[in-house]
């Protein structure tokens, strides 16, 4: 989880047409770096994986209303977090249906699944229900689903070539575009399939987690959105310095705060508390 928050906090200051950059030269972190919606969402998917075992049930309607009940429950709370107006109105509604999104916001919110299941099956399946709950189009599910697979073989050992080669086979996305071919005509987006094959390219070219993020920062897209995505990705992949954790850790409420140790000491057995010392 730390890779996607991290990547959503440095993306940030980025996000827009009009502060988008073409550079992968910029400060880490600035006053102006925070946490957005991605994170928030994030860590309401985070939760319904947490509380499954206390659910015991394989009852997928009910999970489904699980991830309903959380993706609204962390919106409404942190309301002004930068959500688009569609998926505001959904937070808010008394009676949520999918609408049919076909957006990032999908895939921006799915790294906990990628870290939670001991199968790929497992993990596509979990991926598609967070997704679907609101972002219902067969783009927002692929959107979903290949992040949290990518994650999934990152963190199981799997080479960048196999990564690549299985999101392309079976998501059918291009991933053999560079970044010095994207860079100079590519602009804000936000539907799956126009940004989420960039940031996995962000993370294939990487040579570690920053650099993933820079390279996801520099497109001048959805900055926070793909640095989210990359970072998630690249977290599995590489690892994430012990520095930039304490960095991340500064930045978010004590609700995440405990969000986010239940899942580290769930998925990987580890005190993540120690990262603040």
């Amino acid at each position: 989880m730390y890779g996607a928050i991290l990547g959503d906090i440095i993306g940030s200051r980025f996000e827009g047409r009009r502060r988008a950059i073409k550079t992968k030269d910029f400060e880490l972190f600035e006053d102006r770096s925070h946490f957005t919606d991605d994170s928030v969402l994030t860590f309401a998917v985070a939760e319904v994986l947490l509380n499954i075992h206390s659910l015991q049930t394989n009852d997928m309607v009910i999970i489904t209303t699980e991830f309903q009940r959380s993706l609204q429950n962390w919106g409404r709370k942190y309301l002004h977090a930068g959500y688009s107006r569609r998926f505001k109105n959904w937070i808010m509604s008394e009676d949520p249906q999918p609408y049919g999104g076909y957006t990032n916001g999908s895939a921006m919110r799915v790294s906990p699944v990628g870290w939670f299941f001991d199968s790929l099956a497992a993990t596509n399946v979990f991926a598609k229900l967070s997704a679907a709950v609101s972002h219902n189009d067969p783009e927002g599910l692929s959107g979903a689903a290949s992040v949290a697979s990518s994650i999934f073989l990152a963190r199981k050992g799997a080479s960048k070539t196999e990564i690549k080669n299985f999101v392309e086979k079976n998501f059918g996305y291009n991933l053999s575009r560079t970044l010095n071919e994207i860079r100079p005509i590519y602009s804000f987006a936000t539907a799956c399939n126009e940004s989420v094959p960039e940031a996995i390219i962000a993370f294939l070219e990487s040579i570690d987690f920053e650099d993933a993020v820079r390279n996801a920062v520099s497109l001048g897209g959805d900055s926070d959105t793909q640095a989210d995505i990359a970072g998630s990705i690249a977290e599995a992949f590489y690892g994430i310095p012990k520095e930039l954790k304490i960095e991340c850790r500064r930045n978010l409420t004590e609700e995440m705060l405990q969000i986010l140790d239940r899942f580290e000491a769930e998925i990987l057995g580890e005190n993540s508390q120690a990262t603040s010392n």
